[in-house]
């Protein structure tokens, strides 16, 4: 989300955001702004205190801000396999971690670092989007 957004929250131009941690723990950490939940089924292990939705009574509401790393299609194996072991021994790195944790991002397990599970999240992340988009009648911007 763009930083503005959370500024116009603090000045209270806007009443309320969904925002990524990575951006908002600031705010929340110097009490500018108040968090009611994240947005997931488990709290933020940098962010303890803040409740899960389901704990704040809002449970399956999980939006889930997420990355992925990708390439053109026909990339060779080998050079996926070569950058996907580079960025896993980055993630595994204790002071990449340690970094990442206290800006809000929480690392998942390696078996859901791999392409094939990226692939999987990817697919279920649009089955699950895609009705509420059609849904509301949501056009892309162009």
């Amino acid at each position: 989300m763009a930083a503005h957004v959370m500024r116009d929250v603090v000045a209270g131009h806007i009443d309320f955001t969904i925002d990524q941690a990575i951006s908002s723990l600031p705010y929340i950490r110097q009490g500018q702004v108040r968090a009611f939940a994240v947005a997931d089924s488990k709290r933020l292990a940098s962010a303890p205190d803040i409740p899960s939705v389901d704990e704040a009574g809002a449970p399956g509401v999980y939006v889930i801000a997420w990355y992925g790393m990708w390439m053109p299609k026909g990339t060779p194996k080998e050079v996926i396999a070569k950058f996907s072991a580079a960025a896993l021994d980055a993630l595994a790195d204790p002071a990449v971690r340690q970094r990442l944790a206290g800006l809000g991002q929480d690392i998942p397990p390696a078996e859901l670092l791999t392409s094939e599970a990226l692939g999987r999240f990817y697919k279920a992340e649009i089955d699950k989007w895609w009705p509420i988009i059609k849904a509301a009648n949501i056009k892309v911007d162009q």
